[in-house]
């Protein structure tokens, strides 16, 4: 019944044995409790898993350079080919200036503003912050992500995705990016960082799928990112660049609850509310594209799959509430499936809570 869920598709040289993916995803997790959600989710039946915010420099939390920070991806990756599902390295570079966050620190402990206030604040000194950045040191990030990739295909991923978002998203936009030298001004000229970025993967490794996270800001949501008239321009450039497929989505660097909107989002609360995006992009490339946005229904996603109006369904939240939704709609179970029901208490109320990403079912699923 669902064939399209179930047809294969080939990603370059790997192929996917179905076409639902878990999202990259902020967790929040301590170590072995982020592997056994990823080996659940794993299990569960989906083709790939992205491991979300893999920095791409040698310092900082959870780097691929260090001898603990290797060893975390490496039992990572183990686990979830052990479970057949093949896994992603989400490339990352953050738009956050420490020193605005220091700056912040007090007033974030002594709760005088919470953490999603810390959060737009940092947003607002992202503009700032990227436009002031030497040129030698933007080259020295985009370069970043060549010798990023290449340590995740050590540490067993399979391929990459270059996250468009956050330090990409900001340099694309002339909301935040006021630079004047060849990373500012034109759209071509706002899109090099990511573009170097691209170029840097594909030079360290001419043969690995590099995922793109294309994010479409709009007039009313998000301030980074490519407005849809951008993308005429945008997507034949990382195309060219070596971009094998894109993962679209709306474009952050706004309020959490319109990127992961819950169901009473007065304009994204309904089932696939980020699709429209990829109809956008579709037009402008016959790569693969991944959609996502609040994906549950499987009579919905086998239609937009049956369709071709996209090539992969993407979930977060709905694997979370019930990883064994793949394994359930392949082998005739789908009544049996656990519907998330979009209300972000356990999964973004956990993680801005600092509890990690967590399900108001967690536990009761049952395959």
């Amino acid at each position: 019944m669902y064939e399209a869920i179930g047809r294969p598709l080939q990603l370059g040289s790997l192929r996917l044995k179905n076409r639902i993916v878990f999202a990259p995803t902020t967790l929040g997790l301590a170590g072995p409790e982020q592997e056994e959600m990823l080996r659940r989710i794993a299990a569960g039946g989906c083709a790939l898993a992205w491991i979300g915010d893999v920095p791409v420099e040698k310092r900082g939390f959870g780097s691929l350079f260090s001898a603990k920070g290797f060893e975390r991806y490496r039992r990572l990756t183990d686990a979830l080919h052990s479970e057949g599902c093949l896994t992603g390295a989400q490339l990352h570079q953050s738009d956050s200036d420490l020193g605005a966050m220091v700056k912040f620190l007090p007033a974030l402990l002594t709760r005088r503003i919470g953490p999603d206030e810390l959060r737009q604040k940092l947003n607002e000194a992202a503009g700032p912050y990227i436009t002031a950045l030497p040129a030698g040191r933007v080259r020295q990030i985009t370069a970043a992500f060549g010798s990023a990739a290449a340590q995740a295909r050590r540490a067993g991923f399979d391929l990459v995705q270059v996250h468009g978002d956050r330090m990409c998203g900001s340099f694309a936009s002339p909301l935040f990016n006021r630079r004047t030298d060849a990373y500012g001004g034109s759209l071509e000229n706002r899109l090099r960082f990511a573009l170097e970025a691209v170029e840097a993967v594909r030079a360290r490794e001419p043969d690995l799928p590099i995922d793109f996270k294309l994010v479409v800001r709009l007039e009313n949501y998000g301030r980074a990112g490519l407005l849809p008239g951008e993308l005429a321009v945008a997507v034949p450039l990382l195309e060219a660049a070596g971009v094998t497929s894109f993962h679209v989505t709306l474009a952050n660097h706004c309020a959490l609850q319109d990127t992961i909107p819950p169901a009473s989002h007065p304009d994204f609360g309904g089932e696939g509310c980020f699709l429209f995006l990829c109809d956008l992009v579709r037009q402008h490339t016959r790569l693969p594209v991944c959609g996502v946005g609040g994906l549950t229904d499987p009579d919905f996603v086998e239609r937009q799959l049956a369709e071709g109006r996209i090539d992969c369904a993407a979930m977060s939240r709905q694997l979370i509430a019930d990883p064994d939704w793949p394994n359930k709609v392949l082998t005739g179970r789908a009544a049996g499936v656990r519907r998330c029901v979009r209300c972000n208490k356990g999964c973004l109320g956990g993680l801005m809570g600092h509890k990690g990403v967590h399900c108001i079912f967690e536990g009761g699923n049952h395959k």
